[in-house]
């Protein structure tokens, strides 16, 4: 019998203060850091903006169990002193069968 791995898409918020920002693009190795990190968490996609005069950097990306949070924070937090938010989100199929279940 073969389980079945269950993961939970997350939507991942990275804020970027100006300064840190700055240092990052300085950096040379700067932008292929974030590529690294894009890969390590295999983000199914990646949006960049500015939100409230910062850089925002917005991830989608699965987690299996809610102990890769550290894995998937520590990088931004420590790397980029970013403020990291995680809200779990739903496809419009997800929707459709979570309302099915709650009927």
């Amino acid at each position: 019998m073969v389980e079945e791995v269950s993961t939970i898409r997350f939507l991942i918020r990275a804020k970027v203060s100006a300064e840190a920002g700055n240092r990052m693009v300085k950096d040379p190795n700067g932008l292929k850091i974030l590529e690294d990190y894009i890969s390590k968490i295999k983000a199914e996609a990646a949006y960049f903006y500015e939100e409230d005069g910062d850089r925002t950097f917005l991830f989608i990306a699965d987690m299996a169990s809610a102990d890769m949070i550290p894995v998937f924070a520590e990088p931004l937090f420590q790397g980029l002193n970013a403020k990291v938010e995680f809200h779990p989100a739903m496809t419009l199929d997800d929707v459709k069968r979570g309302i099915q279940k709650a009927k």
